[in-house]
């Protein structure tokens, strides 16, 4: 019951937040690629700046959301890359975030259902 009463402390959730965490739900990414694929998944809605996404990253990281880990891929310069992934914590908050969403349309579906029959 603890780590529900947590999970429920981050949400709802931005929806630049909800797109990184969804980025790197299936694997860990570096910055680069998580800006692409939070303007892929987002259908170029979102579309984050390097400040804006480190900014994120950093407040996610402090809040435990994600992780900082070693990348599968070399920069330029020959130096590991920061990749990033969700912890448990994140992956908690990221499927309490999807429930509330899948909540929140099965209401409005019974509430107007002339409108999304």
């Amino acid at each position: 019951m603890e780590a529900a009463i947590k999970t429920e402390e981050f949400l709802p959730l931005r929806e630049p937040t909800f797109f990184i965490l969804l980025s790197i739900s299936n694997q860990k990414k570096h910055g680069y690629a998580i800006l692409q694929d939070t303007e892929s998944l987002s259908g170029g809605k979102i579309k984050l700046s390097n400040g804006t996404l480190y900014g994120a990253l950093t407040r996610l990281l402090d809040q435990g959301l994600i992780e900082r880990v070693p990348s599968d891929e070399p920069a330029a310069s020959g130096k590991p890359r920061k990749a990033y992934q969700l912890t448990r914590t994140g992956a908690s908050v990221l499927q309490a975030e999807i429930e509330r969403l899948e909540n929140l349309v099965r209401t409005a579906r019974r509430h107007l259902p002339e409108l999304t029959g």
